[in-house]
């Protein structure tokens, strides 16, 4: 068995070295979207940087690469500098249900994600409470909590979805057209 996978890995072996160079092309990408010890603008100026490399090549990959990264540019790098000591809390993420890291970060169709729009108001909070928290939240912590109710604008933008979900629902549909005329006809006209 041994043989017969290194007879494979022989066979493409060259597509694993133009692969690898890839890899690193992907690194150096990555590192410039990761906050740390250099500033939003120098990490901005060095993915601008790797656009021109990818761009001057006649690698199709590279230049797909370099077309992609183009039209992210526009939301990856929003306000130089004043949200530098907003991170994303991989770990947390993985382990609880949060938005993850690309429902976070505006990306390059300047969309936050369905998620943040609903329910952001509350949402965001909670995410960057063990910021600021040096420990587990006890009951005691959340007591103050118990009575808080959500915003107006997230009751209506979960009531608008629940409305549109009926609208795109072919099932559904005649009901909530139903629904709709009754209101319309019950409505005083002055």
């Amino acid at each position: 068995m041994a043989g017969c996978i290194d007879r494979g890995l022989d066979h493409v072996r060259a597509e694993q070295e133009s692969i690898r160079k890839y890899v690193k092309d992907i690194e150096e990408v990555a590192a410039t979207l990761e906050p740390g010890a250099e500033s939003c603008a120098d990490r901005q100026e060095k993915f601008k940087g790797l656009i021109d490399r990818f761009e001057r090549t006649e690698d199709p990959i590279h230049r797909h690469m370099a077309a992609l990264m183009t039209s992210f540019l526009a939301g990856l790098f929003v306000a130089a500098g004043k949200f530098e000591e907003i991170k994303d809390n991989l770990d947390l993420e993985r382990w609880f249900r949060l938005p993850k890291s690309h429902e976070r970060r505006i990306h390059g169709r300047r969309h936050a994600g369905i998620r943040i729009v609903q329910d952001g108001p509350t949402l965001v909070l909670a995410l960057d409470a063990h910021v600021a928290h040096p420990g587990p939240f006890t009951a005691e912590d959340l007591l103050p909590y118990r009575t808080a109710r959500e915003p107006a604008c997230q009751r209506e933008a979960l009531h608008r979805r629940k409305i549109m979900r009926k609208a795109r629902s072919k099932k559904k549909r005649p009901i909530l057209l139903a629904e709709l005329e009754s209101r319309y006809r019950e409505t005083p006209v002055f």
